[in-house]
């Protein structure tokens, strides 16, 4: 028996996000049937991160344990001739059978892309979420360093969520543009259930001028959903990637 790990991406548009659910499509069925008619074994594979429906991946990681003879690294190229278009397996790769991709320490990165424009482009309909206003990105920089630390983000959570502690760690925040195109990009030890997506909605509040930049750390601090921004769409995420820091 071996332990085979697969670095992940796919387009999350046509799915019910990465968790597997009776009756509707999921990444993680798709991959379960594939690995499954592949390998001759009932599969079932666990994922690092489960990203809700829309939700787009560069590098989402999952782990899965077989008999089968075949190498480690070919598993990539035989499960991408089984695979949809909008899923495609980027790297495999053996690990120790102890290996846990929720349960080891790690850095994940995702990116928020907002296409600020007058008119919406019919290209970026499923990975950028549209706003026509345009924002204040200096202002969306000043209170995106308010995040950056330990912080307790109950406030940025959606309800729900089954966590022993809302304390993460933001390691950086940065907010690029280019063009039309908005990227804020976020990195740290993990996230809380819509995290991402409601810091992403927070900074848009700021950069529409409906919330001061000066008031994110206050906003943090009261750990009240209610005083954050909303949660923003889900077709603006994505979850580039994922690095162990150790195993």
């Amino acid at each position: 028996m071996k332990r085979i790990f697969l670095v992940v991406s796919y387009d999350g548009t046509n799915y019910h996000g990465w968790q597997l659910q009776p009756a509707a499509v999921t990444i993680e069925g798709v991959l379960n049937r594939a690995v499954s008619e592949l390998t001759g074994e009932e599969i079932q594979v666990i994922g690092a991160s489960r990203t809700d429906a829309g939700v787009h991946a560069l590098g989402n990681v999952a782990v899965f344990d077989t008999d089968s003879k075949i190498p480690a690294e070919k598993f990539s190229y035989a499960l991408n001739q089984r695979l949809p278009e909008d899923i495609v397996v980027q790297a495999s790769r053996e690990v120790d059978r102890t290996f846990h991709p929720r349960r080891c320490e790690c850095r994940k990165t995702y990116e928020y892309t907002i296409l600020n424009r007058t008119f919406p482009l019919p290209e970026y309909r499923n990975t950028a979420y549209f706003c026509y206003g345009a924002l204040d990105v200096e202002a969306m920089r000043r209170a995106a360093a308010a995040f950056v630390g330990e912080h307790d983000f109950a406030g940025f959570c959606s309800a729900g969520a089954q966590v022993k502690t809302t304390v993460r760690r933001i390691d950086s925040l940065e907010i690029k543009r280019r063009d039309d195109l908005i990227c804020i990009r976020v990195q740290g030890n993990g996230f809380l259930y819509n995290m991402v997506r409601i810091i992403a909605g927070t900074l848009i509040e700021v950069g529409k001028g409906a919330l001061a930049p000066e008031k994110i750390p206050a906003v943090i601090a009261s750990c009240d959903r209610a005083k954050a921004g909303p949660t923003a769409p889900a077709r603006g995420l994505k979850l580039i990637g994922i690095e162990y820091l150790q195993g």
